[in-house]
């Protein structure tokens, strides 16, 4: 659902649990985030997510993987620690239950990765396949990571690459060759824990992952919720390696432009930006990277340590005072 359909099917329900009514409800519809968070006492909170979606890949069990992975990442864009899963899944009977039984396999074994149990979960008939999971961790109250921390000066740090959506649709269309599919398949179904125990070692504020609503979507989702502006440098941002080849090919979902339409006056772009560099920016990503606010003083530190724990990092720009992004 488009972030515009999604913001109309959500207004009515926005007001019938009032923050004021739900003192622990640290996180929910009336600053939305990328999970819930519910204060259990000082120091824990419950963090809680749902998400599934139909194959982006041809491997039962590569799915499975990739949408586990994409689920989980929701707790650690806010910081916490997963413990607890449901499968949710929409499985098509006519298909091999070896098939299905692989998307099931692929998200188990990603979830024993991530540290977490799945407990069970709930099933329907579908002809379109549809998995993902129901997700809960912990996190500590004064240590979360939320969309509404960035100050001006932060740096911003990416830490996987850009251009999943495109290959993946790309595939779709029968144009992606076997090794593109494996470099993203490789970055999708990486999981966010090392990036998320980083900021949390340096002790950020301020992060969120980057998924369908793009790296432009989700930064003004930042921005605005932190009432500042942000600044991209384009030749700074990295792309999967055949991103802007599919790209050349017009090899664009359709949430490129439902993100493009919605997000696009926010954004502001330098002449000389190529429109296909522009519908990157704005390419739905399925388990992306975190998009971290890191202050000035904390930065080559972070860098260094990502280093040494072999965590990309990629510094991308920086928060601003004002409002809006600008990308030269």
């Amino acid at each position: 659902m488009n972030a515009e359909t999604l913001a109309q099917v959500l207004r009515p329900v926005e007001n019938i649990f009032a923050a004021k009514d739900y003192p622990d409800l640290l996180v929910g519809l009336e600053k939305p985030d990328d999970a819930a968070v519910w204060r259990i006492d000082a120091r824990r909170a419950l963090v809680v997510t749902t998400d599934f979606f139909t194959p982006v890949v041809d491997d039962p069990y590569d799915y499975g993987s990739i949408a586990a992975a994409n689920s989980i990442s929701d707790i650690y864009a806010m910081g916490g620690q997963p413990f607890l899963a449901l499968n949710v899944a929409a499985l098509n009977p006519d298909l091999p239950a070896d098939v299905n039984g692989e998307i099931l396999r692929g998200g188990a074994d990603k979830a024993r990765e991530a540290g977490l149990v799945i407990a069970g979960g709930h099933t329907v008939q579908d002809k379109e396949p549809k998995y993902g999971l129901v997700v809960l961790g912990f996190v500590n109250p004064k240590r979360m990571l939320t969309k509404s921390g960035v100050h001006p000066g932060d740096a911003l740090v990416l830490t996987k690459p850009l251009g999943f959506g495109v290959t993946t649709t790309a595939l779709k269309q029968q144009k992606a060759s076997p090794e593109d599919v494996a470099e993203v398949v490789t970055w999708m179904k990486r999981l966010n824990k090392t990036a998320s125990a980083l900021a949390l070692e340096f002790g950020l504020h301020a992060g969120t992952d980057v998924s369908g609503f793009s790296l432009l979507g989700h930064a003004s989702e930042m921005a605005q919720a932190s009432g500042i502006g942000m600044q991209f440098f384009i030749e700074d941002i990295p792309f999967a390696a055949c991103a802007r080849k599919y790209a050349g090919m017009g090899a664009f979902a359709g949430g490129v432009f439902d993100n493009q339409l919605f997000f696009g006056p926010r954004i502001r772009f330098a002449e000389d930006i190529s429109e296909e560099t522009r519908r990157l920016l704005f390419d739905p990503q399925t388990s992306g990277g975190l998009l971290l606010a890191v202050p000035r003083r904390k930065l080559a530190g972070l860098l260094k340590r990502a280093e040494e724990i072999e965590q990309p990092a990629w510094v991308i720009g920086k928060a601003v005072k004002g409002e809006g992004i600008d990308v030269a």
